[in-house]
């Protein structure tokens, strides 16, 4: 268990953390575009090539940052830092199970819990206390996500569904691990995780890991850029903001995801998403805005 003993101080640089959540969300929005253009790697594949560059960037992020000492801050993340690692690597293993076992809209409505389990949890085990316009903008952005994925909350399999569950929990709890520990350096937790889910990936694919060219580029693109660009961003942030705000952000990827796939790919979205979409990016950019009036970057 998370020990419960945490100061909760209110860091002077919350808007320059909220601007990197927001770049961070815009970013990784754009991950869906990514697979929705690989033709014929499957979704362990995906994960195989995804994990390994995703891990390589980290590394090579520590190396320029740290030199020679990167090699402390891989073994200085401690018991929790495991812990961390591994939470985001289930997270990210029962994700992928979820969306193949159940509908992306029931997965996305299910992971849009995130910032409410997070806000649990943060109060339970951290005591941080959100305040009121932190809570109106969560309830608000929630109905917008309820309105863009309703017309697909009917359909999938109750393993998916749960599968999709135990992906919003982990990740919950792996940024409650990470903004408890925010005076450490937390980016090998994503080394760590990605060989987890590099190994996980080879037991079920090591026989056919051959992909096209197309493919691989786009598993690189999506795992050493966008994940790792979002993953570093997420860290850096969590040293400013509480665990909910943190996780709050990530909505913005849920709402934009649809956007990008329909300007570059032509695949509309329903006028539900629009609407849904809209309203989740109005109240997340209504809260930020008021964050930027009232401190300093």
């Amino acid at each position: 268990m998370i020990p419960t003993n945490v100061s909760v101080d209110i860091s002077p640089r919350r808007a320059y953390a909220m601007i990197l959540m927001l770049i961070g969300s815009i970013i990784i929005s754009f991950g869906g575009l990514a697979i929705r253009n690989i033709e014929m790697a499957d979704n362990w594949q995906i994960n195989f090539y995804r994990s390994i560059s995703f891990g390589l960037a980290i590394l090579i992020v520590l190396l320029f940052r740290y030199g020679k000492r990167g090699h402390q801050k891989l073994t200085g993340i401690g018991l929790q830092g495991v812990l961390a690692a591994v939470l985001l690597g289930g997270a990210s293993i029962s994700f992928l199970l979820a969306i193949t076992n159940t509908t992306v809209a029931a997965t996305t409505f299910t992971l849009s819990s995130i910032p409410f389990l997070t806000a649990i949890m943060a109060w339970l085990f951290l005591g941080e206390r959100i305040g009121k316009s932190t809570v109106i903008t969560m309830v608000i952005a929630g109905v917008g996500i309820s309105l863009m994925f309703v017309q697909g909350l009917g359909s999938g399999t109750f393993y998916g569904n749960f599968m999709a569950f135990l992906c919003a929990l982990g990740f919950s709890y792996y940024t409650i691990i990470i903004r408890r520990n925010r005076g450490l350096e937390m980016l090998p937790t994503l080394i760590l995780s990605n060989l987890i889910i590099m190994l996980i990936a080879l037991i079920f694919t090591w026989d056919d890991l051959l992909i096209s060219w197309n493919d691989l580029l786009l598993c690189f693109v999506l795992g050493g850029l966008l994940s790792a660009t979002v993953n570093t961003l997420f860290i850096i942030a969590a040293k400013h903001l509480f665990a909910a705000e943190l996780t709050l952000f990530m909505l913005l990827e849920f709402t934009l995801g649809p956007i990008w796939v329909w300007i570059f790919v032509n695949e509309v979205p329903t006028g539900w998403t629009l609407i849904g979409g809209s309203i989740v990016i109005l109240a997340v950019l209504l809260k930020s805005a008021s964050e930027l009036r009232k401190v300093k970057i």
